[in-house]
């Protein structure tokens, strides 16, 4: 008799489930780990919206993911064109309270 896959259950609270908006990322990385930080930048402020990290392997899965979900999306509503580089460069300065 074949196994069954393993079911498996995700809990998530509801502040959780309203998403988080981000138009800014930073990714840095170690040897062992990928740090993607989200902001939500409105000059002259922004925010860590979110902080994720990973381990390069499942980074490389994500980003498969990505692509194959952005094909997907730019077959059914057409090509996205990339968003152009703020003009003038932006600096970071961290706040840490």
């Amino acid at each position: 008799m074949p196994e069954q896959p393993q079911q498996i259950k995700i809990k998530a609270k509801d502040e959780e489930l309203k998403g988080t908006y981000s138009n800014l990322m930073q990714v840095l990385h170690t040897k062992e780990e990928f740090v993607l930080d989200f902001f939500l930048v409105s000059p002259p402020e922004g925010i860590l919206a979110s902080r994720v990290i990973m381990s390069p392997g499942h980074l490389k899965r994500m980003i498969k993911a990505l692509e194959e979900n952005l094909s997907k999306y730019e077959e059914k509503f057409g090509k996205i064109e990339i968003a152009r580089v703020p003009e003038a460069p932006l600096g970071f300065k961290v706040d840490e309270k």
